[in-house]
């Protein structure tokens, strides 16, 4: 009997849940855990290993689940994969390694997860019908269980512990049980002779010849650069104006995450995708010049908007992917997004926030104003690149 479509939204719904919550239980807390054992001066580079990894796993799997291996495969094999070397990485903070034991072991986990966030949206993507009106709402889900992800590692007390890395190790191990629940989704276009360009995935760059697919894939690598700075220094701002449980009010931006998924179907059946994304790139400008104010409302005010600035520019860019690009080619175009955002925008964003940071550090004391609006004229010039550049005249594109 065939399942209804309620049931296999259902499915498609709990796996983003799932792997949102495993996710967060690391990303969040990372730069707080660091910080906490000693390791500040790392912080960059152990975010930037993301950036690193994208370089290299995205497109080299999201070309196996195109021309090899089921995209589930694919997926439950990284996500064991991420669950011993987050162990492994937790492990070595907690015994204080040393810098580099904890770098070496931060950059495998990094290898790991790289591509299971644009295989899980292939997976997904492959089976709606209409993925501008679906995917929205289905996406939000994987936005409240990075929420909850979250709230378990403050419930825990783990903001600053090895047990944050513990917990998303043991939640990666229920996304790989999920996986045998799904139906295998085979690969579109089976090869056997392929060059090494093809098996590397960097055929995939091809897409950028196109100006409009070239315009999006700048523009979220750029935007990516200076969101490279949230995760890292919120909270270290959150703490300097005394609120405890950070990775909890960091839950904040999921909020209106949310809520913008769920309005985002609406917003592409009625409006240009140019102006959907220039609203996220306006709300990027507002939310980062708020937290320049350094004051506890201003600060969880744009910690608030990140949610809808995300949402209108990066989950509207893997929804404008899907309705453009061919079939064959749909999980090398999630990966080659993963590979400008997580690994050109992460890595320059990492170490350019960083050195930004250290920058406007003295003594201790941050001077959050400069730091913060530096980053929100960045957006500005983003956003004008990309409502200039940008000439699609398709009715919703």
């Amino acid at each position: 009997m065939q399942k209804t479509r309620w049931a296999e939204y259902t499915e498609l719904a709990a796996l983003f849940f799932i792997q949102g919550a495993a996710m967060a239980m690391w990303f969040v807390p990372l730069g707080s855990v660091l910080d906490a054992n000693g390791l500040h001066a790392i912080k960059p580079y152990a975010f930037a290993c993301s950036g690193i990894a994208a370089f290299i796993s995205p497109l080299i799997f999201g070309a196996m689940a195109d021309r090899h291996v089921s995209t589930v495969k694919v997926l439950r094999g990284l996500g064991i994969a991420t669950a011993i070397a987050m162990a492994l990485a937790s492990t070595a903070i907690k015994l204080r390694w040393g810098p580099w034991g904890v770098l070496a072991f931060i950059q495998l986990q990094s290898l790991c997860a790289a591509p299971t966030w644009s295989l899980a949206s292939t997976i997904v993507l492959g089976r709606l019908r209409d993925s501008k009106r679906e995917f929205g709402p289905i996406r939000a889900i994987a936005t409240l269980g990075w929420m909850v992800g979250c709230w378990i590692v403050s419930a825990l007390n783990a903001d600053t512990t090895a047990l944050a890395g513990y917990s998303g190790a043991g939640v990666w191990l229920a996304v790989v049980a999920f996986t045998y629940l799904l139906p295998d989704v085979p690969p579109t276009k089976l090869t056997e002779h392929l060059t090494l360009k093809q098996r590397l995935g960097l055929d995939a760059l091809s897409l950028l010849k196109l100006a409009d697919h070239r315009v999006v894939f700048i523009t979220v690598a750029l935007f990516s650069i200076s969101l490279a700075a949230f995760y890292p220094y919120t909270p270290s701002q959150l703490r300097e104006l005394g609120m405890e449980h950070t990775s909890a009010w960091m839950t904040l931006g999921q909020t209106t995450e949310a809520l913008s998924m769920f309005a985002l179907a609406k917003l592409l059946a009625r409006w240009r995708l140019k102006w959907i994304f220039g609203f996220g790139l306006a709300f990027g400008v507002l939310r980062f010049a708020l937290c320049a104010l350094n004051g506890k409302a201003a600060v969880l005010a744009g910690v608030t908007l990140h949610g809808a600035s995300f949402t209108f520019v990066f989950i509207t860019a893997q929804i404008y992917l899907d309705e453009r690009v061919d079939a064959a080619w749909r999980a090398r175009a999630q990966a080659l997004m993963s590979l400008m955002t997580s690994g050109v925008g992460n890595l320059i964003g990492y170490l350019g926030t960083g050195w930004w940071f250290d920058a406007n550090t003295r003594a201790g004391v941050t001077q959050w104003a400069v730091f913060w609006m530096g980053l929100s004229a960045m957006v500005a010039a983003v956003m004008l690149y990309f409502l200039v550049a940008y000439r699609s005249r398709d009715a919703w594109k």
